[in-house]
């Protein structure tokens, strides 16, 4: 492992798009009416937190990717490919979690072409 890289830890999360139900401003007995379609929509965050290795004073960075619905293989290779540019020129040992989008075949396909990433669970 180079010494001289950046540790990013990567975390993906979805919420869902309803609006949450809570106390309002509706007089007192009266329950408030929330209208809204029932779609259920979802989107999706990744986050990625990064250090420097050896150099503390470059201070933390932090990047993230939003879309809509799930995380899947080929949308994580977009965030990496993000976080390419973002750190460009540098080292990236990259920590992530156990979804299945990482260790799928493909995904392992792309991280062997590149001469930047190297990934640890």
């Amino acid at each position: 492992m180079n010494t001289r890289a950046w540790i990013v830890f990567l975390d993906e999360s979805g919420v869902s798009l309803l609006p949450q139900v809570r106390r309002t401003y509706a007089p007192r007995g009266r329950t408030p009416l929330l209208r809204h379609r029932l779609n259920w929509k979802r989107a999706s965050m990744a986050g990625a937190l990064g250090y420097h290795a050896t150099d503390p004073t470059r201070g933390a960075r932090l990047c993230f990717h939003l879309k809509p619905g799930s995380y899947d293989t080929a949308g994580l290779i977009e965030v990496l490919e993000q976080m390419k540019t973002f750190y460009r020129g540098e080292r990236v040992v990259l920590v992530r979690d156990g979804l299945s989008a990482h260790r799928s075949r493909a995904m392992r396909a792309w991280v062997a072409e590149q001469d930047w990433l190297t990934l640890e669970r």
